[in-house]
């Protein structure tokens, strides 16, 4: 994804020790979308999962169709009434050295008439790809997000960067 323009850095945090979460906060409404781009991985060799709430949201307000491939299977799943989003799994064992991508694309987010939709895709080389729309129950405007995980912490060198994108 090219920066220019159309993207425009709002705010990048490279965590310097194990965290146990990734917050945004006070999310700026003059951008028709915006985009979260993640190079992510989990402080333990056990397999585990990202998970988001928007706006401190901990509802059962939270839907998401996904599909996963790894080029020789392929399956699909639906989530609802949730309490969080789930983003995408981490790796294990032997695959931990090597960070987690994904990427989150939140449209129309500060509109407070409907519904917020979001379009999650996380790839890995060594363990497979999957692409997901998730629905946030709610007309708030998009203020803040945390990215946490199930049960372990964050890893150190994990970087995030929001991105707004104007008259997408």
């Amino acid at each position: 994804m090219a920066a220019g323009s159309t993207y425009t850095p709002l705010a990048t945090t490279t965590l310097s020790s194990d965290t146990a979460s990734v917050t945004f906060s006070s999310i700026s409404g003059s951008y028709t979308d915006f985009v979260l781009v993640a190079l992510a991985g989990i402080a333990t060799s056990a397999g585990e999962v990202y998970q988001m709430r928007i706006n401190a949201d901990s509802g059962s307000n939270y839907s998401q169709t996904e599909l996963w491939g790894n080029g020789t299977t392929a399956s699909s799943g639906r989530r609802t009434s949730q309490t969080y989003l789930f983003v995408g799994g981490s790796r294990v064992g032997s695959q931990m050295t090597v960070l987690d991508q994904f990427t989150l694309q939140f449209q129309n987010y500060s509109n407070t008439t409907t519904y917020k939709s979001i379009l999650m895709r996380q790839g890995a080389a060594a363990t497979g790809t999957m692409a997901a729309i998730g629905l946030w129950s709610s007309t708030s405007a998009i203020t803040s997000i945390v990215i946490t995980t199930t049960n372990y912490n964050i890893k150190s060198g994990s970087t995030f960067t929001l991105y707004g994108i104007a008259a997408a």
